[in-house]
């Protein structure tokens, strides 16, 4: 299994978000690596770190979620690899909640959206985005753990 983070999707890959979604809820795992110092692409100094970069834009974006039905899931630290291989662990991984893969477009091509994206961008070194369904995961509404 070939493994390659990246900040920007491919034209195949933007092809098939803007293709109808499964009905209900989407669920995007994102993977996340972050480059050691924030490089703004308007060239402005900075003394952040890549974490703190993307911790502005997350914020903002969490902020954002609600108003297209959304929400923030979960953040956390990757701390090790429990099982399998990979060549370099991601730094954190983030899931976010979206009612449909429609409001996901409308909120990413939102002007609130491209405002903060500079963020992502300056702090990002890749990342995988997962997309998901809760349908898989019925089994866990049932549990009683």
């Amino acid at each position: 299994m070939k493994v390659e983070n990246r900040v920007m999707p491919s034209e195949e890959q933007i092809k098939g978000f803007f293709e109808p979604g499964p009905g209900g809820p989407v669920y995007m795992v994102n993977l996340l690596k972050f480059k050691e110092k924030a490089e703004y692409p308007d060239g402005r100094a900075t003394s952040l770190t890549g974490r703190e970069a993307y911790a502005l834009y997350g914020e903002e974006v969490s902020k954002l979620l609600p108003t297209f039905g959304g929400g923030p899931m979960f953040v956390g630290d990757v701390v090790r690899l429990m099982l399998g291989e990979v060549e370099d662990l991601w730094d954190e991984v983030a899931i976010a909640m979206y009612p449909s893969r429609q409001a996901m477009m409308e909120m990413m091509s939102s002007s609130e959206m491209q405002a903060i994206s500079i963020h992502r961008t300056a702090g990002l070194a890749g990342q995988l985005n997962i997309e998901t369904t809760a349908a898989g995961g019925a089994w866990l509404q049932n549990s009683d753990a």
